[in-house]
């Protein structure tokens, strides 16, 4: 076998149809466009253009809003800091707060703030201060005979 003779299979590969190449080639004058009209010229774009019908996207209702300057909080279960106050991440005995939560990486940021979330054993004895809690979370920190402080949420505008 020598290079000159290697062919792909037949029916492998077809050949691009080349259009408006003139009449003989079977694709020539209107090039498959048929005659006249806004689709035989070039840079038409009907998306969603059903003749004249109204388009379904706008027969169908619109649902829903959605503030475009909502708060977003970083939300934190009771689990997750237990687990890290056993395993050394967290110091038990000292204020937990935001800050000690970014820094010692429970948290990656804390966006607008950090909203504590009742998942999981709250960890016994600890003071938590966050932007925001559950009704739930307060609840089983309290019961485990920590305190947990509620601050109003940053007013700063963030871009």
């Amino acid at each position: 076998m020598k290079l000159n003779e290697l062919s792909d299979n037949p029916g492998a590969v077809k050949a691009r149809k080349r259009v408006g190449r003139g009449v003989g080639s079977g694709t020539g004058k209107t090039g498959g466009r048929g005659v006249k009209g806004q689709k035989s010229r070039s840079g038409v774009a009907l998306n969603g253009f059903e003749g004249g019908q109204m388009p379904i996207y706008m027969r169908l209702p619109k649902r829903g809003f959605k503030a475009p300057n909502a708060k977003k909080y970083t939300w934190v279960n009771l689990g997750r800091i237990t687990k890290a106050i056993e395993s050394g991440q967290l110091d038990g005995k000292a204020d937990i707060t935001e800050d000690t939560l970014v820094a010692s990486g429970v948290l990656r940021r804390s966006r607008d703030g950090v909203r504590l979330l009742a998942k999981g054993d709250a960890p016994k004895g600890v003071n938590i201060t966050v932007t925001g809690a559950s009704k739930a979370a307060i609840e089983a920190v309290k019961a485990a005979g920590g305190n947990v402080t509620v601050t109003a949420p940053s007013t700063e505008e963030t871009e």
